[in-house]
């Protein structure tokens, strides 16, 4: 059993003007399954790499077990597997065997080449080294990424069995709920460690917000009642002094007053006026003290424009065949108003073909039919964005957006406004995954096709989602891998596979 020390963190980017991490400290066991959380751009990946000693910074870490990172760089990805992996780790056959077993991955997939094996496979591969060796300590950066929900609970039933540590950071809340024992949340202002899975932290994280939220108000409360009393008083004791000196200039007509008492008195008051004037000031530094490490999630808007037809789509006897294999057994289903449609199976299932089928896009045959009025307005959120570029005032000009509205949803998903100023094709892949939601939420539509929206957006951003779209309640055909956000969202769904039986 080991540790990892990490002692007055001082870390931030020369570009972004603040520190993403100042004299943090933390220490955690090599034996914890710990799950690093935190919105997009607060630190998650830039934290494993200070780990990895890829980045300067100021402080000290301590450990005795070598890191180990998750994806690892691939040299040649067109030389068989096996090869791949021992470019990046020496190993005996029998051992990456071993654990491809585990991960219910057949052990021929060595003899082929890495380019070739699905995004799932290529993940499943990679992690299985991770856990050859022993004297390594793993730092899995999104393995959920290019997992469909099989290979999620796949991967999260190997990494529950293994006694070694980690840290894994994910967005898929119920696959950090099964693989983790411990959270590190980074939070606005710290580092914060809880005892746990994600539900628990949920629960401590919400506690503890309401907690300070109710204490601000109290706070504010006796604020403002201290700043009335401590006026009053301030004004009493001022008047007094000024009857004080009223009343002496009176004596030479005979009359007699006690100024000493009245000075003595007012003395007093204004001393405690200073008193509660003290206390008002610890007060406010109390109350500035809270809500530091509280997200704000401002809601998104849609541009959903319900059509007057009850039903929009009438999927009939659909079979789709690409290079003469049939994807799927013959389905049929409807899209009606109001109806969130998710299509759900393993990866190569058919899944992105019934959407690019939908939109006209399929290229391999089609028989079967499909039903719906003419000139319906259909938003489409693609896999696969790349081809997005240029600045965002010509992106949105380019797809007939409202401008300011594709920008406000940018900013509330949370990228920062210096970003705006970029072209896109310059932005990270979240950034980049953010402007094409964007895009979507901006354009007038009747029917929404989401093809995994969720890829590389935040617990944040999701529940940002959840909450719009159970408000908004629009029409939607949508394929994601996130059991939690379908068990929220989706009214109806499609299980595709050989042996297809519809809900």
């Amino acid at each position: 059993m080991s540790k990892i020390e990490i002692k007055q963190l001082t870390f931030g980017y020369d570009t972004q003007g603040t520190l993403l991490f100042d004299q943090a400290n933390l220490n955690f066991d090599t034996q914890w399954k710990l799950g690093l959380i935190g919105r997009n751009g607060r630190g998650k990946t830039t934290l494993l790499k200070i780990l990895q000693n890829q980045l300067a910074y100021s402080g000290q870490i301590s450990h005795q077990l070598e890191f180990l990172y998750f994806p690892q760089p691939i040299k040649d990805k067109h030389q068989l597997t096996y090869y791949v992996l021992q470019e990046i780790s020496d190993f005996d056959q029998w051992e990456i065997e071993r654990e491809l077993n585990l991960l219910h991955v057949d052990p021929e997939i060595l003899w082929r080449e890495f380019a070739t094996l699905s995004g799932g496979e290529q993940t499943k591969v990679l992690l299985a080294l991770l856990f050859i060796d022993d004297h390594y300590f793993p730092l899995i950066d999104e393995p959920t990424n290019h997992l469909d929900i099989n290979g999620r609970k796949q991967v999260a039933e190997y990494l529950r069995k293994k006694r070694q540590g980690y840290i894994v950071v994910s967005h898929d809340r119920s696959f950090v709920d099964e693989v983790v024992d411990h959270v590190l949340s980074i939070e606005k202002s710290q580092l914060e460690l809880y005892q746990g899975n994600f539900s628990i932290y949920e629960k401590q994280k919400k506690i503890k917000d309401e907690f300070e939220v109710a204490q601000n108000e109290k706070l504010k409360k006796e604020v403002s009642r201290l700043k009335k009393t401590a006026a009053e008083k301030a004004e009493w004791s001022r008047s007094k002094e000024q009857d004080k000196y009223g009343k002496a200039s009176e004596k030479g007509s005979g009359a007699i007053y006690d100024t000493g008492f009245i000075g003595a008195r007012a003395a007093r008051t204004m001393k405690r006026a200073k008193t509660i004037e003290q206390r008002m000031e610890t007060q406010v530094a109390e109350k500035a003290s809270l809500l530091k490490d509280i997200e704000y999630i401002d809601p998104l808007t849609m541009n959903y424009q319900p059509c007057h037809h009850k039903r929009l789509l009438t999927v009939e006897n659909l079979t789709l065949t690409y290079q003469e294999q049939a994807l799927f057994k013959e389905i049929s289903f409807e899209v009606s108003q109001g109806q969130r449609i998710a299509l759900t199976g393993l990866n190569g299932s058919g899944k992105s073909s019934i959407i690019q089928f939908l939109l006209g896009q399929f290229t391999g045959e089609a028989e079967g039919e499909i039903l719906g009025p003419k000139n319906l307005k259909i938003s489409y959120v693609r896999q696969n964005y790349e081809d997005n570029q240029g600045t965002l005032l010509d992106f949105s000009e380019e797809h007939g957006l409202d401008h300011q509205e594709f920008l406000n949803n940018l900013h509330k998903l949370g990228m920062e406004r210096e970003v705006f100023l970029n072209r896109i094709e310059q932005m990270s892949m979240g950034q980049r995954k953010k402007v094409e939601l964007a895009k979507s939420l901006a354009q007038p539509a009747e029917l929404y096709i989401w093809d995994e929206p969720l890829n590389y957006l935040d617990v944040f951003n999701q529940e940002q989602l959840e909450e719009m779209i159970l408000s908004l309640k629009p029409t939607m055909v949508l394929v994601e891998h996130d059991q939690a956000f379908l068990e929220k969202i989706a009214t109806k769904v499609i299980p595709l596979s050989k042996n297809n039986k519809q809900n």
